[in-house]
C-alpha cells in the first residue's frame, strides 16, 4: 500500500488570450505517492510545467479536482495556496535565482527565516555537500554548486514535496550528475517526494515512475523495477 500525496482527476488548464484559447493540460488523472521519485518526460509545450505549477500551487487549474493529501487545492484562494507552498513545497528551477549579493548561507537563510520548522542553513547546505562553500557568493561558485545551493534553499523548510523543473538543463553532464545525486539523496534521507521535469531521457532511469507527456495529457506511465543511481547514468 502507498500513502497518496497528490490525487488529480480530470485536471485541465486553459489559457485565454483575447478570443484564443490554449489547452495546456487536458483531463489529467494522476496519483503521486509519498516518498517516490517521479520523472516527467516530454517535448516542450506538452503540459509538464503546467502540471508542476498547479501541483505546487503557483497556478490554478481551470477545472478538475486536485488534492494534496486531504487538502483540496482547487478550493484554496491565493492566501491558502501561499500557505500551502510555504509549509509543504520546495521548488528547484533550471536557473538558480540566487541573490548575487548574498552568500550561499545567506541565500538559504532567507527561507529558514519564514519557515515553521526549518533546518539550520549550514545543515541544509551539508545535505548537498556544500558545507565548505557556505560563505562563498554565487559568482564564486560553479553552476552545479549554485544549483545545489538552490536545492539546499528548497529543502531548508523540510518540504514534503520537491518540485524540480529542468534542474540540470543549464549544466554539463558531470555537474548534472551531481545535482541528480543531491536530489536522490534528499529523497532517501528526508523522505521528500521528488518530481523532476526533464528533456533528458537518460534521467528517467533514476525514477520510480516515469510520466510521458504529449499534447497536454499523460500518454503513458512506466514503472521502473529498479532505480539506477545518478553515477550509473550514461550521459
Amino acid at each position: 500500500m502507498h500513502d497518496t500525496i497528490f490525487t488529480a482527476k480530470a485536471l485541465t488548464k486553459i489559457y485565454t488570450s483575447g478570443e484564443v484559447e490554449v489547452l495546456a493540460l487536458h483531463d489529467v488523472d494522476l496519483e503521486i505517492w509519498a516518498g517516490e521519485v517521479v520523472v516527467l518526460l516530454g517535448p516542450s509545450g506538452s503540459g509538464k510545467s503546467t502540471l508542476l505549477n498547479i501541483l505546487g500551487g503557483i497556478d490554478h487549474a481551470t477545472r478538475g479536482s486536485l488534492f494534496f493529501k486531504d487538502i483540496d487545492l482547487i478550493a484554496l484562494g491565493d492566501r491558502g495556496l501561499t500557505d500551502y507552498r510555504r509549509k509543504h513545497v520546495g521548488f528547484v528551477f533550471q536557473f538558480y535565482n540566487l541573490i548575487p549579493s548574498l552568500t550561499a548561507y545567506e541565500n538559504v537563510a532567507l527561507v529558514t527565516e519564514i519557515a515553521e520548522n526549518p533546518m539550520r542553513p549550514d545543515e541544509a547546505l551539508a545535505h548537498v555537500g556544500l558545507e565548505d562553500r557556505m560563505h562563498h557568493f554565487p559568482a564564486q561558485l560553479s553552476g552545479g554548486e549554485q544549483q545545489r545551493v538552490a536545492i539546499a534553499r528548497a529543502i531548508a523548510k523540510r518540504p514534503e514535496v520537491l518540485l524540480c523543473d529542468e534542474p540540470t538543463g543549464a549544466l554539463d553532464s558531470k555537474t548534472g550528475i551531481q545535482v541528480i545525486e543531491a536530489l536522490l539523496d534528499i529523497n532517501a534521507k528526508l523522505g521528500a517526494t521528488v518530481l523532476i521535469i526533464t528533456h533528458n531521457a537518460i534521467i528517467q532511469d533514476v525514477a520510480d515512475r516515469v510520466l510521458f507527456f504529449a499534447d497536454g495529457h499523460i500518454s503513458r506511465i512506466r514503472k521502473n523495477g529498479t532505480r539506477r543511481t545518478a553515477a550509473e547514468l550514461s550521459w
